[in-house]
């Protein structure tokens, strides 16, 4: 009985797995590379996140993840949180933060940033729906009781969505250029670990595709 149990108990947290990740997704919307651009591997990469102070978390796992997945395909990458702190660059003129930039060795910086996030209320209807008199249902007491019954006890309820829209810049500091851009959206994401994972992975796969990292 209880090997039964465990089993029943796994096979439910599985599905509850799959069925959020069905939920959320991110998807590229749009993205541009300057022609013949490509990164190099002795190059050093600051990944920059831009985040509404109130998503402060989401804007250290976006650097971490980004970072990690740079380095995975062996470029030197580091995050500015990190390097530099929270507000590095706070109240600097370009100069001045450009300097900063120079003394740190960074090469390119990837900008990672929060355009926009909506919430988007949806109706999600019960067992029943309503329908015109004279419906199968009519016909006898316990049929009508039974349909009115879920629908009175089983009504439907509204559930809130969340939409994301992030783009990501990818800058040279020598030449003040911009080399790369690549939009996305995220729609309800089960967290902000898990939102981080698949934007970082939706971004280096659509850099592999345009030729700017190498495949490792």
């Amino acid at each position: 009985m209880k090997t039964k149990m465990k089993l029943l108990t796994a096979g439910i947290l599985t599905g509850l797995v799959l069925f959020l990740g069905a939920c959320s997704s991110t998807k590229v919307t749009s993205s541009w590379k300057e022609p013949e651009t490509s990164l190099q591997k002795d190059q050093k990469i600051m990944v920059l996140g831009l985040v509404n102070d109130r998503e402060g978390r989401l804007r250290g796992q976006m650097e971490k993840e980004m970072v990690l997945a740079l380095k995975k395909q062996g470029y030197q990458a580091v995050s500015a949180y990190d390097e530099f702190g929270p507000k590095a660059f706070r109240g600097l003129k370009e100069e001045q933060a450009l300097n900063k930039l120079r003394k740190g060795d960074i090469d390119k910086v990837l900008t990672i940033v929060m355009l926009d996030k909506s919430k988007e209320k949806s109706y999600v209807p019960g067992n029943n729906f309503y329908g015109p008199f004279g419906g199968p249902y009519y016909g006898r007491w316990w049929g009508y009781y039974n349909w009115m019954y879920g629908r009175v006890y089983d009504p439907g309820y509204y559930t809130t969505n969340t939409r994301y829209f992030l783009e990501s810049n990818l800058y040279s500091i020598s030449d003040k250029q911009l080399l790369y851009s690549i939009q996305t959206e995220t729609f309800d994401p089960a967290s902000a670990e898990r939102m981080a994972v698949v934007y970082t992975n939706k971004v280096v796969a659509d850099m592999t595709r345009q030729q700017l990292i190498g495949r490792n």
